[in-house]
């Protein structure tokens, strides 16, 4: 903003205007507001720089701590914000960034977020949002029948129950695992004869009246970090949220999970709850939910399933099998905002029986009274707002046949990327796509076979040291491509068996925005090939340690 423009000034007559009267039409935010809308990508790749900023200097654009005293013009607020915040975004709808979760948004959903802001309903009570919370339930009714596929008779008598709750809307997969061990706790913990309940008396008193040493979670080692959270929250600890070895294939060793449940057990330690994975953070793969479910009946413990990110592949009847055992479960978790295509935070938690929200059901006389419908009554959160409306839109729009589309090409773009990989002679696939998540990494081949000969001669050091100069080149072609700005993967830690879970770092993309082409597959390797050159420190010492070889 230069120094000869006008300056604002508060008083009641412009403050009148900012809440009644919009821009002109050739305003700054005006225009702004009719790019996005006539051509959102076309704004976001015009306004997003492609090279990155490093972020010390964009913090220095965010360095003041005071509030103004003096306010700014709409105009010369949108001008400064275009220039230090939306230029250095992240272009995360970009059909070359298939480094996360994340997607392009269809068109619709921004006149749409624009109406539920403009509403501005909070979900907490009935009284600030009145329509919207029959909308919210039956948003959980079709997430619910997805899931459990209960009949006619079941969702007419339990979807608009003010007594009783087929899930609930969160900001994301994190509050939702929170909320379903919140329900597993407190059922385990539930009232019984003069001790009135874990939610009354606290986490000590319920231990000794229950006669337990302390509880326990189980779940994958490949479980999302949000577990932890909710364990510690609880007053489980973080140390009680116990990793179980998977297989090679990235699933949780069942038989493993039964022995360390005997082993509690034996310490008088309870089994609260066990957690399956249906779609993996790192390598996107799916637990045998059926087995987990009949070892959480065993143990006659609550079983949850975390599809925070698969939950979207029940939507596809090809594909469905993949979480084959999920509708055993007693609660699940899934992400709207992932492959549902909606905007961020849209989380969700569903319920197998109606009746397991009453164990954390709170109520306030002023809000919240016994008998409303008010949906703050069996949620964590208390406001919230109106998100049910932008996944119901997509929920009707696209549909499930729509849907379904969507993730059978994404998990087939997936096993189209993994054959390039194959392929290649100078890539290795490291975790194989189950859904539309995958790993690899640049190997030479020459390396490759140096390694294979390594790995055959139970020569492990060797073998590590081979890894370890190509975890370095892999951080150096990921960091280099991020900030060329052409195309992003990420990249993580893995331990694969084959290379006797020595630590492996590698690039992990996630293949579900439908903008992504063949083409672009093909150039993200080509890039990589490129960079790969480019480093002078590990390329050279991987091919000369292969020469020793």
């Amino acid at each position: 903003m230069t120094d000869n423009k006008r300056l604002a000034t508060a008083s009641e007559e412009a403050l009148w205007r900012i809440f009644t009267v919009p821009e002109a039409p050739d305003s700054t935010l005006s225009i702004i507001e009719q790019n996005i809308s006539q051509n959102l990508a076309g704004f976001l790749r015009e306004s997003i720089v492609a090279v990155e900023k490093p972020l010390w200097q964009i913090e220095r654009d965010f360095q003041a701590y005071q509030i103004p005293a003096e306010p700014s013009f709409v105009s010369d607020y949108a001008e400064n914000i275009m220039e230090k915040l939306v230029a250095h975004s992240v272009h995360t709808a970009a059909p070359s960034f298939i480094g996360h979760m994340t997607s392009a948004l269809p068109y619709f959903v921004l006149p749409l977020s624009k109406m539920m802001v403009g509403l501005n309903q909070n979900l907490v009570k009935i009284e600030t949002s009145k329509a919207f919370t029959p909308l919210e339930r039956q948003v959980l009714g079709m997430m619910h029948h997805l899931v459990y596929g209960e009949s006619e008779g079941f969702y007419k008598k339990w979807q608009h129950s003010a007594n009783h709750s087929l899930g609930a809307f969160c900001s994301g997969g994190t509050v939702a695992n929170m909320t379903a061990l919140w329900i597993a706790r407190n059922r385990l913990l539930k009232p019984d004869g003069d001790f009135k309940g874990v939610a009354k008396e606290g986490l000590f008193r319920a231990m000794r009246h229950y006669g337990y040493d302390d509880l326990a979670i189980l779940v994958s080692e490949r479980g999302h970090y949000s577990l932890k959270k909710a364990a510690d929250i609880l007053g489980i600890g973080r140390d009680m949220l116990i990793p179980i070895p998977t297989d090679a294939d990235n699933k949780v060793d069942v038989a493993k999970m039964r022995e360390k449940a005997l082993e509690l057990q034996a310490r008088h330690i309870r089994v609260m709850a066990i957690v399956g994975v249906a779609g993996t953070t790192e390598t996107g793969n799916v637990d045998p939910l059926a087995e987990l479910a009949a070892l959480a009946t065993e143990l006659q413990c609550h079983f949850h399933v975390d599809a925070a990110w698969g939950g979207a592949t029940m939507l596809s009847e090809k594909y469905r099998y993949l979480l084959k055992g999920i509708e055993l479960a007693d609660s699940v978790t899934i992400d709207a905002h992932k492959q549902m295509y909606v905007p961020m935070g849209a989380g969700m938690v569903v319920f197998k029986h109606p009746s397991s929200a009453h164990a954390i059901e709170h109520h306030a006389e002023y809000i919240l009274r016994k008998g409303s419908k008010d949906l703050g009554s069996q949620t964590l959160e208390g406001s919230r707002p109106g998100m049910a409306m932008l996944v119901h839109a997509c929920l009707q729009v696209i549909g499930r046949k729509g849907y379904e589309i969507l993730i059978n090409r994404s998990l087939e773009k997936a096993r189209y990327f993994a054959g390039l990989i194959d392929l290649h002679a100078d890539f290795e696939l490291v975790t194989a796509p189950e859904l539309c998540l995958l790993t690899y990494r640049y190997v030479p081949a020459t390396v490759q076979q140096a390694m294979q000969k390594a790995k055959a001669a139970g020569e492990l050091e060797r073998l590590k040291k081979f890894n370890d100069l190509l975890s370095g080149l892999t951080k150096f072609i990921q960091k280099r491509q991020r900030e060329e700005g052409k195309s992003f993967v990420s990249r993580t830690r893995l331990t694969p068996a084959r290379y006797h879970r020595q630590d492996t770092v590698v690039f992990r993309i996630v293949l579900a925005n439908p903008l992504t082409t063949d083409q672009i597959l093909h150039d993200v390797l080509d890039e990589q090939v490129a960079l790969a050159k480019m480093d002078k420190e590990f390329l050279p010492k991987l091919l000369q340690l292969a020469r020793d070889y």
